[in-house]
């Protein structure tokens, strides 16, 4: 069945579709939306399950010595050898998929194609699951949402505008269920892949981002992603603390970035194999999982731990933030499956409780301002990135269900969205899709400047 294009929905600069247009693509985006719930839903158990069994597996070898370890670092690296295994058979499984999903919204690559999604799941709880990569949920999520958007739009025999639109819609779905935070998925569509704001896409990302969540917490619950109650606003004259650490934070993401890419372009350079690069990488994740545990994995578990405020030594918050600092990058650069916002919301909580402590040796009774950091640190982090202002603060407010701290939030996000600007550091996303559209062959391809 092919779309009637009315002559409202003929041009890009059009608003709005047509009535049956309208009509018919929410249709579409409603149960792609649900689809995208129920897939990214079950990857997000599948992935807590395989988490949960890993974390089993390091306990027991503690109790069986050199052979016990053994097991561990065998099965880290077996499990990161598969995922990169799965990349080289399917290469859009590959990292994170925002970056594809960016230049297929862009019209410079095609949509990805059904088979991106079983890589994406088996891939994503091999490398993050069993490996205990340090890499984020949301990867998978986004890019199987988008397949799925786009799949249901050629369905239809929607046009490729259409398509585009659609898959950028079920990508907001994807980030939705991955953090279950529906308003941030629907800004990350907007201020992230779209980067405009039109009535079509406001339309059809609110439907599938609203079946998406309805859908997955069928399976996951509604229950947000982290507790952190009891957070206290500061006081307006304790606001230029976060001005000065949102600048911090700002410096950090700027290096991170470098770092990151970094090691993906090394990895793209060195004459290893990328199935054996991922056994060697998976190997030394392996070895930190009983030795530091803290410094592998997604960190979900380490930010609640920050939010709990549990107190933990100084220099083992600095020795993590190193740590993690190099594993992130490091496992990202092999291309397992995975993303990159769930492990900068974790060291942006760990910069933040770091800091903290600073404050509270400098002046004590700015301790307490300690768990507000912890909070603004995650979104800072995440915004001076991937330069998504607007997403990083409503994201992180739904993942907390924390409210009070919307002003130091966006001072310490501007402040550091500033920072990142201000020294060169690209969008990490522009420079993720410059390395995509080289590697698949996309010559002079220009990356939209960030607005």
């Amino acid at each position: 069945m092919c779309v009637d294009r009315h002559p409202a929905s003929k041009t890009e600069d059009s608003d709005f579709p047509g009535t049956r247009v309208l009509v018919l693509l929410t249709g579409v985006a409603l149960v792609a939306g649900a689809l995208t719930g129920l897939v990214g839903g079950a990857f997000r158990w599948t992935l807590s399950w395989a988490e949960e069994r890993r974390a089993d597996l390091v306990d027991w070898a503690g109790d069986h010595g050199l052979g016990g370890a053994l097991i561990v670092i065998a099965v880290a690296a077996a499990s990161a050898a598969a995922a990169v295994a799965i990349v080289r058979r399917i290469p859009l499984a590959a990292g994170s998929g925002i970056q594809q999903v960016e230049a297929v919204e862009d019209d410079e690559a095609p949509a990805a194609p059904w088979s991106v999604i079983p890589a994406r799941f088996a891939g994503g709880v091999l490398s993050m699951g069993f490996a205990g990569m340090v890499l984020g949920r949301e990867g998978p999520t986004v890019h199987m949402g988008a397949a799925i958007g786009a799949a249901a739009a050629r369905l239809i025999r929607a046009t490729s505008d259409e398509i585009r639109v659609m898959q950028t819609a079920t990508a907001g779905a994807g980030l939705a269920v991955a953090f279950n935070a529906p308003i941030g998925g629907a800004l990350f569509a907007f201020e992230e892949v779209a980067k405009k704001i039109r009535l079509r896409y406001a339309v059809w990302t609110l439907t599938a981002v609203a079946a998406a969540v309805a859908c997955s917490r069928l399976i996951l619950g509604d229950a947000p992603d982290f507790r952190a109650g009891g957070i206290d606003n500061p006081s307006p004259d304790r606001l230029w603390v976060f001005l000065v650490f949102g600048v911090v934070v700002g410096a950090l993401g700027v290096v991170y970035s470098r770092l990151l890419l970094l090691f993906v372009d090394l990895s793209a350079r060195i004459r290893v194999s990328a199935v054996v690069l991922g056994a060697l990488v998976g190997a030394v994740i392996g070895i930190l999982a009983i030795t530091v545990p803290a410094a592998v994995g997604g960190g979900d578990d380490l930010a609640q731990r920050l939010l709990d405020a549990q107190r933990t030594a100084f220099w083992m918050i600095l020795a993590i933030i190193a740590m993690r600092f190099v594993t992130g990058p490091v496992s990202y650069g092999t291309g397992a499956p995975g993303g990159l916002f769930a492990p900068m919301l974790a060291l942006g909580a760990l910069t933040g409780a770091g800091f903290g402590r600073i404050l509270e040796a400098l002046y004590a009774p700015f301790g307490d301002l300690t768990p507000a950091l912890v909070v603004v640190g995650m979104s800072t982090l995440f915004a001076a990135v991937v330069r998504v202002p607007l997403t990083a603060i409503v994201l992180v407010m739904e993942m907390t269900a924390v409210t009070a701290l919307t002003v130091p939030m966006a001072v310490a996000v501007t402040a550091g969205v500033a920072t990142a600007s201000l020294a060169g550091s690209k969008p990490v996303y522009d420079a993720l899709r410059e390395r995509y559209l080289r590697d698949i062959g996309v010559s002079g391809a220009a990356v939209r400047p960030h607005d």
